[in-house]
């Protein structure tokens, strides 16, 4: 994707330079007063300067994650809605480590030549069956979404161990499906990230996914769209499901994974809306 000509004004080592000269040196520079952020807004393609991080005037928007227990791949009926669920079936998949999602596009770093970062169209990701989609409807009007992005998520699993993992996207008109961020949570580490624990298989848990931070303007006609599945390879390792790490283990677990979107149980994509 070309993000336009401002997007070229980033100056990494001038800014480093920068930062050390008004550090060490005292030099007062750009440093030494103004806002202490700038972040570069995609769908605008421009930088803008800011107060604080995150955004004070960001308001977090739930967006409700919907179904008739269909949201199989870009061709089902998975929906976002900011009206919460009442009575609604579930969403499953089956998530098998010899078969994981793979990773298309991203943060990704160091070996370009053989998985290119960057945004890059998610449409074959979406035509899997053990990737749930979720889409707002075409929106009416500009849409921006500053800061820290979260997916509160219900779930269960056959598995003693999985992941969860999420990724939010930008559909055009054309169908072009551009990924802004991403995260995952492996379902052992769900408390703490210092000691496994095993779920029980069966029993649903509250899982809280960290898909890190963008900053996008979703322009008029434009979907926001939710993936949700259990893996990302090879950005991220491929749990076995048997809670053993992948390179001490060779027995690979299938898991019937399920989503669970109703009043009691109301998995939720988490954004930052900024007003306009």
């Amino acid at each position: 994707m070309d993000f336009g000509p401002a997007a070229e004004e980033y100056d990494e080592n001038g800014l480093t330079l920068d930062w050390y000269d008004y550090l060490f040196l005292g030099k007062q520079n750009q440093f030494a007063g103004g806002k202490p952020v700038r972040c570069f807004v995609m769908g605008e393609n421009k930088w803008r300067d800011e107060d604080a991080w995150p955004l004070e005037r960001a308001k977090p928007t739930s967006y409700f994650l919907s179904s008739t227990g269909k949201a199989n791949s870009a061709s089902g009926d998975g929906a976002l809605s900011t009206s919460a669920p009442v009575k609604q079936a579930v969403d499953g998949f089956v998530y098998d480590p010899a078969n994981p999602v793979p990773t298309v596009g991203g943060p990704l770093c160091c070996d370009a030549v053989h998985l290119a970062p960057g945004p890059r169209d998610q449409k074959e990701v979406e035509s899997r069956p053990d990737v749930l989609v979720y889409s707002t409807p075409p929106l009416d009007s500009d849409l921006e979404v500053t800061g820290p992005v979260t997916l509160d998520l219900f779930a269960k699993s056959s598995a003693v161990d999985t992941d969860f993992t999420a990724k939010l996207v930008d559909v055009w008109p054309n169908g072009f499906a551009q990924n802004l961020t991403e995260g995952i949570l492996r379902a052992s580490y769900r408390d703490s990230t210092s000691a496994a624990k095993p779920i029980v298989p069966g029993k649903v848990y509250e899982y809280n996914i960290d898909l890190w931070s963008t900053s996008n303007v979703f322009l008029k006609g434009h979907k926001i769209r939710l993936e949700v599945s259990s893996s990302n390879f090879p950005r991220f390792d491929r749990n076995l499901n048997t809670c053993k790490l992948a390179s001490t283990d060779e027995v690979f677990v299938k898991a019937t994974n399920t989503i669970l979107h109703d009043a009691e149980h109301p998995s939720a994509l988490i954004l930052p809306v900024v007003p306009r």
